[in-house]
């Protein structure tokens, strides 16, 4: 029971699960919200960087003199005046510092497009000029960006997960194996392409550093920041309010170390904002991958044998892993279970986290293999996975804290009407199309990390809560909103949630779809503590009571599963074998992912996902020129997504997932949504047209050449 500001009882409705609009949401549809590159300062500075047009080599020397006698030109930054940054160090995720962002501390040149001096000016325009009249003379080296898993260079990285895990005589089961698959999967560059640019301001307040940014942690930018420039934690303050979306792109990168190095040597605000071209080269990519997938099984389509391998490229100065093989480890047990992630180092930049790391790419081998597993089995494809459910952790022999995989496929075949399927592929035409439909499994982890929040019980009635998220468009500001009007047992309109700063104490970041159930946790323990402190009595000063909670015990105290997201995905294809044009006419997708706090943004997050997976199965492929080591067409003209025209009926939902060892019961949804899609996409291609594709995209000239016979456009 609560009361309000007359006095009057009331017992306000729960928040959690019922639909709420965004509450930011008028601001950004009328543009009064503001962005990182939007905020205006006194005496504002801009820097614009200057990037190699050489793909390896060594600076020889820089033409600063006739570029600083430009109009409005204030300063040159390069290695021979820029500041030394410390590198020698871990950062908050768990490895050194990543040399592509510590910029101008050296000569040389690792791939094309590199920093190599920023100009900072009285206005954008003349840096920019400035920036593309500095002539800068290397020392130019062969390069190469020859990607292949046959290299002899190819070698085992762990990154964030063992690199290589076995279990059992894996030649063995597969010799004994009834039925064997033996086939290879690739998967091409990828670019995050948010609509927002990255952006950063920096500037020095009374000795302190601060920095106006888009990113998906202020407590993540900030300690790195302190850590580079060897400052205290505290004299670095980190603000990053509204953000236009990251999908993994947006943590430390080149422009904000440039900004501090800028502000710091001019003595005034420095602003740097990236172009989308250069975005392509400098803020982190999804690798090319190529995968082998080899599966045993016995006649009744039981797995006896397992092995997943997967090889991607990274950066010659930076081990980037994009682990592949990780969905194998969790989706499938079999007696023998070999799976592995390898690196090869390119003369490229460093790849980075892109939505659902790993087990988008892997997903596509790993589905697509059962199908066609399930085919030389002559089972449904359906079937067959849910044969293969595994009681434990396939590797790490944990239990499940809940696994409802098997929930959304008979949820989902029931309303895609999945039993009215022709298995036979290349039997269903209306008119110049062929129709197939396809199936595929996802998961995505649902991890948790220490946050602290704080709320404030105001002498008006109402609350504040601070946390340092970041609502990079998923809606995290409203979530935190109804988790704390919950706890609080009042109504969310008197809850405000700040978020973006980090002065408001250490917080996760908004990734690996832990961000929600790490700030939901922190926030609502303490408007937990804060209601019952209430409840005691308390009179409130004009100042207000304020609890802070920090989660990091009660992480550790919790019980060692297995915890994921799962997901069930089904599309229908059109294919035009006259032209090569592929239509995902309807897409289905059914979600094992804990307690939904909101469904509106919730099925907007999962819907976004699938259309990633539709981009990602037909569309998204950047292409290296081997003569430059560049991109064919880095903008998005050249690099194509899908749009309003590529999707036609989708729909996403969910099933009861109740997690009994988490207190707010949250997974995580951000990801879940583009596992397996790309595959249910490939899958119903085959059985439309009765042609696998293990190559993606699945471009028009494919889908020719594979029909037809016809040579490669």
């Amino acid at each position: 029971m609560t009361t309000t500001t007359t006095g009057t009882p009331t017992t306000p409705k729960r928040s959690t699960g019922t639909a709420h609009t965004r509450i930011e949401g008028y601001e950004k549809v009328t543009g009064t919200a503001r962005y990182a590159g939007e905020i205006p300062f006194a005496d504002l500075a801009h820097g614009w960087l200057a990037v190699s047009t050489v793909a390896r080599g060594r600076i020889l020397s820089l033409d600063v003199e006739s570029v600083l006698r430009m109009p409005g030109v204030i300063t040159v930054l390069h290695h021979g005046n820029a500041p030394r940054l410390n590198t020698d160090y871990i950062g908050t995720l768990g490895t050194p510092p990543d040399p592509t962002w510590t910029v101008f501390q050296h000569v040389r040149v690792p791939h094309l497009g590199w920093p190599v001096a920023l100009i900072v000016a009285e206005t954008p325009e003349q840096a920019r000029e400035a920036a593309e009249a500095l002539a800068v003379h290397y020392e130019r080296e062969p390069h190469d960006v020859a990607f292949s898993a046959t290299r002899p260079d190819v070698r085992p990285v762990d990154g964030f997960m063992p690199a290589v895990t076995e279990k059992g005589d894996l030649e063995a089961e597969l010799a004994a194996s009834d039925i064997v698959l033996d086939a290879e999967y690739t998967t091409p560059e990828e670019h995050h392409s948010m609509m927002e640019p990255h952006a950063a301001t920096a500037l020095w307040d009374d000795g302190r550093l601060e920095v106006i940014d888009s990113n998906q942690g202020a407590t993540w930018v900030g300690n790195e920041l302190a850590k580079l420039f060897s400052l205290a934690p505290d004299a670095v303050r980190v603000r990053s309010e509204h953000v236009g979306g990251g999908f993994g792109s947006k943590g430390v990168r080149a422009h904000q170390v440039a900004a501090v190095m800028a502000a710091t040597a001019v003595g005034r605000p420095v602003r740097v904002v990236l172009t989308r071209r250069q975005m392509f080269s400098l803020t982190g990519y999804r690798s090319p991958t190529i995968q082998r997938v080899r599966l045993g099984a016995s006649a009744d389509g039981r797995l006896r044998a397992l092995e997943h391998s997967a090889v991607n490229a990274t950066s010659t100065v930076f081990d980037f892993v994009e682990p592949a093989a990780g969905p194998a480890r969790v989706m499938y047990g079999a007696e023998a279970h070999h799976t592995a992630n390898r690196v090869v180092r390119l003369d490229v930049p460093t790849p980075t986290f892109m939505r659902a790391p790993g087990e988008a790419p892997g997903s596509f081998a790993l589905e697509s293999a059962f199908d066609e597993l399930a085919e030389k089995c002559g089972l449904d494809p359906i079937e067959l996975r849910l044969r293969n459910e595994p009681e434990r952790g396939p590797v790490s022999g944990l239990p499940f804290s809940s696994r409802n995989l098997r929930a959304c496929f008979e949820e989902g075949a029931r309303r895609f009407g999945w039993a009215d399927r022709d298995p036979r592929p290349r039997v269903r035409r209306e008119g110049r199309w062929l129709i197939g439909t396809g199936t595929a499994a996802g998961s995505f982890s649902a991890g948790a990390a220490p946050s602290t929040a704080v709320a404030t019980a105001e002498a008006d009635g109402t609350f504040t809560v601070r946390i340092a998220a970041a609502d990079i468009g998923t809606g995290a500001r409203t979530a935190l909103t109804l988790l704390a009007a919950d706890a609080l047992d009042v109504t969310p309109d008197r809850v405000q949630v700040r978020i973006g700063d980090s002065d408001f104490g250490p917080a996760w970041i908004a990734g690996g779809s832990m961000g929600t159930r790490s700030w939901g946790w922190a926030v609502t323990a303490a408007a937990s503590e804060l209601r019952e402190r209430l409840a005691l009595g308390a009179d409130i000063p004009p100042e207000g009571i304020t609890v802070r909670s920090d989660t990091t015990e009660a992480l550790q105290a919790l019980t060692q599963k297995e915890r994921h997201s799962f997901a069930a995905q089904f599309a229908e294809v059109a294919v035009d074998v006259t032209t090569g044009e592929v239509r995902v006419r309807r897409m289905l997708g059914i979600f094992a992912a804990g307690r939904i706090v909101n469904p509106l943004t919730a099925r907007s997050q999962l819907l976004g996902g699938m259309i990633w997976g539709i981009s990602m199965a037909l569309h998204e492929e950047a292409v290296r020129d081997p003569a430059t080591g560049g991109l064919y067409g880095a903008d998005l003209a050249g690099y194509h997504v899908a749009t309003n025209a590529d999707v036609a009926d989708i729909e996403a939902d969910w099933v009861a997932d109740p997690d009994p060892d988490d207190p707010v019961g949250l997974k995580g949804i951000g990801e879940v949504g583009i596992v397996g899609a790309a595959a249910a996409v490939a899958n119903a291609v085959w059985h439309a047209t009765g042609v696998r594709h293990r190559d993606l995209p699945i471009r028009p000239d494919r889908v020719l050449q594979a029909v037809t016979g016809a040579p490669d456009a």
